[in-house]
């Protein structure tokens, strides 16, 4: 039904317009009955096989929601309701922003591909913090925090501890996006000197609470290798639970469908999608491979399929993530990645 009758009337409108459908559709649905069990009922499927615990915590799949989805962190119970095994909420930054002038999302369906430049619009951390407080979540959540961009690098930091302290009682575990390609100068915080700066102060503030919360990074897929070296290499010695491999990319590469002419009208921005599936898998085998299995890693971009899933759990992935999969394939793509990745999992028995 979605990709013949749904996906057509989405696809009509533009992405941030069908994005706004999409959810205010997901608020009326909260107040018709037995709407939630409807839909669990169609899309959830519960698999014990695939249970695994991450970070210390216990995943019902290894299946997520990245971020993105969910900017403001108040529908992480309504995309539970299709079959994801936890939900990243954000990017959350201290004071709500606009983002970057529209237009700023582009589909290329040919490509199965988006290109945006959002820029982090969201409502603030406080917006969530409130939902949070209000509505329970009935999934595991992972907060996604960022910088304000009129934050300038050198004072990043503070941001980054605001929404920590703030949504710390509230959520299951952070990823702390350094590398956004869309907000000026946050991929800048990727070296070492800023990142250090950073994530030092977070897992310093950790250790004030009583209950532990995971810290994961989220990288680019567009670092060089012997800056991934440095990234991984600091993960291991200062303490960070994991990686999310890793964020859109700058590269138009796989664009099959667009002119040169066409990529160039579209302008900047970060590219998700089926194209970016090889360099993403490339990267979480990369950085595997140097932390020697030691450091857990999300595997996200460009899962269409369940066996792309496989993939990236069979380079070193411990769990995956998906968005741009979710949107061209349709909510029933959870559901049968689970079912892919149990069957794959009986064969190898």
């Amino acid at each position: 039904m979605y990709k013949h009758i749904l996906k057509p009337i989405l696809f009509s409108f533009n992405p941030e317009t069908a994005h706004n459908i999409i959810f205010k559709s997901l608020a009326i649905l909260r107040h018709i009955p037995f709407a939630k069990q409807i839909t669990r009922s169609i899309y959830c499927k519960e698999s014990p096989t695939l249970e695994k615990e991450v970070f210390g915590i216990k995943f019902p799949n290894p299946v997520g929601l990245a971020g993105g989805l969910d900017k403001n962190g108040e529908f992480y119970n309504e995309m539970a309701n299709f079959g994801f095994g936890f939900v990243e909420i954000g990017s959350l930054t201290p004071k709500p922003q606009d983002g970057n002038p529209k237009p700023r999302c582009f589909r290329v369906p040919k490509d199965k591909a988006i290109i945006n430049r959002f820029g982090i619009n969201n409502k603030g951390v406080k917006n969530a913090v409130e939902h949070l407080k209000k509505v329970r979540p009935e999934v595991i959540v992972a907060a996604n925090i960022s910088k304000n961009t009129s934050s300038i690098n050198e004072d990043a930091a503070k941001d980054y501890e605001t929404s920590f302290a703030l949504l710390y009682d509230l959520v299951d575990m952070f990823v702390v996006n350094v590398s956004c390609p869309n907000v000026v100068g946050l991929t800048a915080l990727q070296d070492i000197s800023f990142l250090s700066d950073i994530v030092d102060r977070l897992l310093d503030l950790r250790m004030y609470y009583d209950e532990y919360r995971p810290i994961l990074l989220k990288v680019s897929p567009d670092l060089a290798h012997e800056q991934l070296d440095e990234i991984v290499e600091y993960c291991l010695r200062s303490g960070i639970d994991g990686i999310v491999a890793g964020n859109t990319t700058r590269s138009r590469e796989g664009l099959n469908s667009l002119t040169p002419e066409k990529i160039e009208a579209i302008g900047n921005g970060g590219m998700s999608g089926a194209p970016v599936h090889k360099k993403n898998l490339e990267l979480v085998r990369y950085i595997n491979k140097i932390s020697e299995g030691k450091l857990p890693i999300i595997g996200v971009g460009g899962i269409m399929s369940g066996a792309q899933a496989q993939d990236m759990l069979e380079a070193g992935a411990s769990l995956v993530e998906i968005y741009s999969g979710f949107i061209f394939e349709g909510p029933s793509l959870v559901k049968r990645i689970i079912k892919h990745l149990e069957t794959s999992k009986q064969n190898q028995k």
